[in-house]
């Protein structure tokens, strides 16, 4: 299948491997971060560190949307269904995610809240529809990726007059959150994460284009690589990333040009900017309060702005004490140094987010046999 099995082939990543291999300088250590969740699933699932020098670390970022939800959060869609009768679509992973109380989306069903697994905001919206009589509310997660879809259920909503559609909205941005990993203390002061580059994220990059991480290259001397979410996309990316660091450059390039441009999709950038605008502060969790780093709907479509027609007052929840999804989120620590991995905590019965999508970092590594192979190499 095209940009499917040609990305795959065992021949060509073994050679890329070798071609990074003679690349790397033996004196220094290489240390990328793959942002995106979709990366993370990819490295595990085809077990490309196996297959990098041992110089060559790679660092999970924060860029799971279900991952890094905050309880608070989770905890406002939980009251809309539990509480004020309302029903609560949202995309299937959100429903598991671990929230206070012991409870999840999914166990709020349980007790008899109307809580809808829907595959597209049109799915909401004809719920709406067919149920004039119920508030229906969409809980709107991710990255820019799926940004535009809210925008546009949202101006559909205005147009049918559909007067009992809102949405919960908890869009998130990418840029900000890079900045906010390269600002903390951990990369600038205390060094405990040494990252000398990016894998910019593929479905994202779509949609904002390759322009946004300018910034980052020319600010933060980082260089980025935007890679798609097959094996050799990812193996490029850093053979890529390799070399920028041997000549001392920081650019943006692209190396998923058969999907992303330098501009991205200006139609959805724009149906964005018509229907939302940035937050001062969001919390995210793993990365704490991060300022201008998420969405919310602008005052000219708040009837369908669910926070403001249900009075809603977010409160910040901290995380089980036990549970390493912050410090894993930040590149901090890796899945296997949380002590509940894979013990009290599996994607059957998730103690924190990062083990509910198959984009965490703990999802991905469990479910691919990661830890065994680390557990085993540590020893």
């Amino acid at each position: 299948m095209k940009y499917i099995a040609e990305f795959r082939g065992g021949a060509l990543a073994r050679t890329l491997a070798r071609s990074i291999a003679a690349a790397v300088r033996p004196e220094r250590r290489y240390s990328f971060m793959e942002f995106c969740g979709g990366h993370t699933h990819a490295i595990s699932r085809y077990g490309l560190a196996d297959l990098l020098p041992a110089n060559v670390r790679m660092v999970h970022g924060p860029g799971c949307p279900v991952c890094v939800l905050p309880i608070g959060r989770i905890d406002l869609a939980i009251a809309l269904a539990l509480e004020r009768g309302a029903m609560l679509c949202s995309y299937g992973d959100t429903l598991r995610v671990p929230a206070s109380g012991g409870l999840s989306l999914l166990k709020a069903k349980a007790r008899g809240a109307d809580v809808r697994m829907v595959y597209s905001t049109l799915d909401a919206l004809q719920l709406a529809r067919e149920h004039p009589e119920r508030e229906v509310v969409f809980f709107a997660i991710g990255f820019e990726t799926t940004t535009p879809p809210t925008a546009l259920a949202i101006l559909q909503a205005q147009a049918e007059g559909l007067a009992n559609f809102s949405v919960l909205c908890c869009h998130v941005l990418t840029p900000a959150a890079i900045s906010h990993i390269l600002e903390s203390p951990e990369v600038r002061q205390w060094g405990t994460v040494p990252i000398d580059g990016f894998i910019g994220p593929a479905h994202v990059s779509t949609v904002i284009g390759s322009r946004p991480y300018e910034f980052f290259a020319e600010e933060y001397r980082k260089p980025v690589v935007i890679a798609g979410f097959e094996p050799l996309d990812v193996m490029q990316a850093i053979r890529m990333l390799v070399r920028q660091v041997n000549e001392g450059r920081c650019e943006v390039e692209n190396e998923f040009a058969r999907a992303v441009t330098r501009e991205g999709n200006v139609k959805a950038q724009d149906r964005v900017a018509q229907v939302f605008e940035l937050r001062r502060e969001f919390e995210w969790r793993g990365l704490s309060v991060v300022p201008y780093s998420a969405l919310r709907i602008r005052g000219d479509y708040a009837a369908f702005d669910a926070e403001r027609r249900f009075g809603l007052q977010y409160r910040s929840v901290p995380d089980n004490k036990a549970c390493e999804c912050g410090a894993i989120l930040r590149g901090v620590k890796r899945p296997q140094d949380c002590r509940l991995f894979g013990t009290v905590c599996t994607p059957d019965n998730p103690v924190g987010s990062c083990m509910v999508s198959s984009e965490g970092a703990c999802a991905a590594h469990y479910g691919y046999g990661r830890y065994k192979d680390m557990a085993t190499s540590d020893g």
